[in-house]
């Protein structure tokens, strides 16, 4: 049987730093860190041992570089799903993960305390 492939976009074997969060119940709130091994406006592949399943959400962070995004380099915040696995490709206990990009997010904005509205008592001597 033929092997069918379902890239729809080029992909560039670029290295670029990841930042991901696994998503769903299961998935704690740690950030873990990887790096890309190939990537493209749809997609990304990237080893990790963190314990990750294909299937499972991530949040993720990356830099699109120029070749991807066809201008400048992008930092890109996105939610994906992982779709492959590569369990036995590397000899360190890593896998590799293919991870298609879902949507892009806007990145969260620190939110100023409430305290910070408030606003400061007028200075001067107190009227009774």
């Amino acid at each position: 049987m033929a092997y069918s492939e379902r890239r729809q976009r080029e992909r560039f074997r670029i290295r670029v730093p990841l930042r991901f969060r696994p998503l769903g119940l299961a998935s704690g709130p740690a950030e873990h860190f990887a790096e890309t091994t190939n990537i493209s406006r749809g997609g990304f592949f990237f080893v990790t041992s963190a314990p990750l399943q294909v299937g499972m959400p991530i949040e993720a962070t990356l830099v699109m570089p120029t070749e991807v995004t066809g201008g400048k380099s992008d930092e890109t915040h996105c939610r994906a799903r992982l779709v492959h696995a590569k369990p036995d490709a590397y000899s360190d206990g890593r896998m590799g993960f293919g991870a298609e990009i879902e949507m892009f997010i806007e990145p969260k904005k620190s939110v100023e305390p409430a305290s910070a509205h408030v606003p400061k008592p007028a200075s001067g001597p107190a009227k009774p």
